[in-house]
């Protein structure tokens, strides 16, 4: 739900804001604060073996990628579309990736869920098609925001590997999004920030970092102890919804009945075939992968 409010909060930035310098600034405001936060996070890379500091590198390459692709998305192709691109595609790109690296094999349970959860999410966006009154479709902003799926996936994933190896959660998050702060710092700088000294951009900036990053991706983090990563990303399909709702209501952008009763009951039910399926929420979770005293000792007190 929290991060269902990122789109309508970019598009409420000051006139001249870049698309990818609001998302910088959001990364870089909240990365940071998810840094210095965590008790833990600085000296973690000192604690990682060699191919966990190459995942805290690609980590951190992913999570500096969703905004960059993101937030143009928004702009391009507006909230509810971009949203719904980037959610649909993310679960179906970490189910492959974890496939391919074979962390986990796909099961039966998460494909339908998966399956039916996309298919919301497309009836969703396609409701105005349907009707009769849909924009020609941008093809770059399509692209951007299936990239924003890829990149979510890709950190997912890659936080949850090292989450289940041991490292504690929130020490994962804070050493990867410190890390992505710094890349999408120059992308901030070079666009301009004067639209953060207006009222206005700090509310949309301080939105995005303390409401979008901090607190949304302590929650994510907390998530991934006990919950798959393709299950996660699944799971987090109800973001569109809450994007929906909010285009519509707060920015004035259009949804057809079909989208409303079509596109969100079928979301509704893959997310609760999901949740209620064996395979679903529980199978392959970083946290089940950790014996009982190790979880104890790890998030007893976090």
């Amino acid at each position: 739900m929290l991060w269902g409010t990122t789109g309508t909060a970019s598009s409420r930035a000051p006139p001249g804001a870049p698309a990818a310098g609001t998302g910088a600034a959001g990364l870089t405001l909240g990365g940071l604060l998810l840094f210095v936060s965590t008790r833990g996070a600085r000296s973690l890379p000192k604690r990682c073996s060699r191919d966990e500091r190459w995942l805290l590198v690609l980590g951190a390459v992913a999570v500096a990628g969703y905004p960059l692709s993101f937030y143009p998305a928004v702009a391009r192709c507006g909230v509810a579309v971009a949203t719904v691109i980037a959610l649909g595609s993310a679960p179906v790109f970490a189910g492959l990736l974890a496939w391919l690296t074979r962390q986990a094999r796909p099961t039966l349970g998460w494909a339908c869920a998966t399956m039916t959860a996309v298919i919301g999410c497309a009836v969703l966006v396609l409701g105005p098609e349907f009707a009769g009154g849909a924009a020609p479709v941008d093809v770059t902003g399509v692209a951007l925001a299936a990239l924003a799926g890829l990149s979510y996936a890709g950190y997912s994933l890659v936080g949850g590997k090292l989450i289940a190896r041991g490292h504690p959660s929130g020490v994962v998050m804070g050493a990867m999004f410190g890390a992505a702060a710094l890349l999408v710092l120059p992308v901030l700088l070079g666009g301009g920030p004067h639209w953060l000294l207006t009222l206005r951009g700090a509310a949309v900036a301080a939105h995005l970092a303390v409401v979008t990053t901090f607190l949304a991706y302590r929650l994510f983090g907390y998530g991934l102890r006990h919950t798959a990563a393709q299950a996660a990303t699944t799971l987090t399909l109800a973001e569109p919804a809450v994007a929906a709702v909010l285009g519509v209501v707060v920015v004035g952008e259009h949804l057809p009945a079909v989208s409303w009763c079509g596109g969100l009951a079928v979301l509704t039910v893959g997310l609760a075939v999901l949740t209620g399926s064996p395979g679903g929420v529980g199978d392959g979770a970083p946290g089940a992968q950790v014996p009982a005293r190790a979880r104890r000792r790890l998030y007893g007190r976090r």
